[in-house]
Parts: structure tokens; sequence; C-alpha cells
């Protein structure tokens, strides 16, 4: 028998679609995904924050939420609104500022935030505050993550 003959022409398939298995399993288990629950305080409000650990072992933040009312117009009317990160073992991090965004052909209102921090995040949530600049939340909590 020939070698030719031998040789499963299925084979190479197979190989491609076991490749893209191990793949998809690889990139999906380097990120975590958070979601928040459900507000009384703004109730439209929705979101997720995808988590990433970069090649400096810093933690990627990606959050992205929709319907999220502007803070001044709160029943306890403020300023801005901040995302913080429950750690492990270092408290809880400022990441920074969130900003409502109209889309020119949508009337949705969204708020995106990129940022990174060296501390483990493992959950989070957003208060309405009067500055940006502040170490500890002092306002009141609008969204936050199971």
């Amino acid at each position: 028998m020939s070698m030719i003959k031998m040789i499963n022409p299925s084979a190479p398939i197979l190989f491609r679609y076991l490749l893209l298995f191990v793949m998809l399993i690889a990139f999906s288990s380097c990120s975590k995904k958070f979601i928040f629950t459900e507000s009384a305080i703004v109730p439209a409000a929705n979101g997720t924050i995808k988590v990433k650990k970069d090649k400096n072992e810093n933690y990627q933040v990606d959050l992205t939420v929709t319907n999220l009312a502007p803070a001044d117009k709160l029943v306890e009317s403020r300023n801005t609104y901040v995302l913080w990160a429950n750690t492990s073992g270092n408290g809880t991090k400022n990441l920074g500022q969130l900003k409502n965004v109209k889309r020119l052909f949508s009337k949705t209102l969204r708020s995106e935030l990129k940022t990174a921090t060296p501390f483990e995040p493992e959950s989070f949530f957003i208060t309405a505050e009067n500055k940006a600049d502040i170490n500890y939340p002092d306002g009141q909590v609008v969204l936050k993550t199971r």
C-alpha cells in the first residue's frame, strides 16, 4: 500500500478545526467579563467591563455603559461619574472619569473607558461624584457588578 493512500484526506480539515478550537479557548480564557446589575437609581443603564492581563502584568479594563443618565440629572445632582475597582489586597481604586457621548445617528447615551491598573480587580462600581480626582468614593453608587 502506498504512503499516499494511508494519509486520511480529512486530516488537514480536522487539524484546522482543532487549531481553531484551541485558539478560541486560549483567547476566551485570557479575559474576564463583568456585567453591571440593574440599578434603581439609573434603571435604563446597562453595561459590561472586560478585563485582560497584558504583557506587562497590568490589567487592561474596557468599560462600555449605555443609557447612563447625565450625572446632573440625578435626584442628588452631581458633576460626573467615576469608575472604581475593588481589588484583591489593595482596597478600592479610582480608575477614571466617565463621560457620556451621544453618537451622530443615535439617541443612545454611551460611556466608554479604556484604562489599566496594576491591581487585580475583583469587582467594579460607578459612583456619581462632584469631582473625578478623588481617592475614595464619596457619592452615591449608581451601578455595580456582581
